[in-house]
């Protein structure tokens, strides 16, 4: 399911909610996170080619996952 088909299902299932306090509550959330960005800290240019190199080898190990596993797998959630 593409991004733009999951927005718009969470409209939609947004739209029929009837519960006032879980409104409340997702509205809290997403205002805070907006807000609150210094929970998130850059990766410095050794991490990213630590974690470049991770992701190669994963790569050359066979140690990943295809779209096609991937879609399989949230398939049972």
């Amino acid at each position: 399911m593409d991004l733009q088909t999951r927005k718009l299902n969470l409209i939609a299932y947004l739209a029929q909610l009837q519960d006032e306090k879980f409104i409340e509550k997702l509205e809290k959330f997403i205002l805070r996170k907006q807000e609150d960005t210094s929970e998130y800290i850059p990766f410095t240019v050794d991490e990213l080619i630590h974690r470049i190199q991770k992701s190669e080898n994963d790569i050359k190990n066979g140690n990943f996952k295809t779209q096609d596993d991937l879609e399989k797998l949230s398939g049972n959630w």
